[in-house]
């Protein structure tokens, strides 16, 4: 079992759409970034990556490759899951609270998580989203930005050894009782 935490801010900017979770919320601002800007998204790739020991998402996805300019950051989260998958792990729960002041996000948190699980391949039940406002305190609270911290568990994939596969299917019938 391993554990990562995950973090990510963004400024809010005009002219931008507002993704979180992979979706669009209604609103007069989004996320300044290279990518989408999807914060939740990228919290989550972090505290992925942390718990099986590869590094950010920056080293993964740098805000300087033109690859990723404008790119989905499902993307990011599918290949993330991807790595995690190669190092025979899976992801266990993920649990996540986005920091904004602007908008209310509560009745958005069931789609993202819908979303999310697509993206990494997982049950919804495994992925708990939350808000928090910065009650008018620094940039979150005065609507400049947002934030969001994420913690994931990761498992080791259960895979049987190969002789206790080897026993399993050598084993006599089991005989009626008298």
């Amino acid at each position: 079992m391993r554990i990562g935490i995950g973090y990510d801010l963004h400024r809010l900017a005009a002219g931008r759409k507002l993704i979180l979770g992979g979706m669009e919320i209604p609103f007069d601002k989004g996320l300044a970034g290279h990518s989408d800007g999807d914060a939740v998204a990228h919290a989550i790739c972090d505290a992925l990556l942390g718990a099986a020991g590869l590094g950010d998402i920056g080293q993964h996805f740098p805000n300087d490759d033109p690859r990723w300019k404008d790119a989905s950051s499902l993307r990011f989260l599918e290949h993330t899951r991807d790595l995690v998958d190669k190092l025979g792990y899976e992801i266990g729960y993920i649990d996540g609270v986005v920091m904004a002041e602007q908008p209310r996000l509560g009745r958005y948190f069931g789609a993202m998580r819908q979303t999310l699980a697509r993206a990494l391949a997982i049950p919804a039940e495994r992925i708990n989203l939350k808000a928090k406002t910065g009650e008018g305190i620094g940039e979150i609270g005065r609507g400049e930005a947002m934030a969001v911290q994420a913690v994931a568990l990761l498992e080791a994939r259960k895979q049987r050894s190969r002789k206790a596969r080897k026993q399993r299917t050598s084993r006599k019938p089991a005989q009626p009782r008298r």
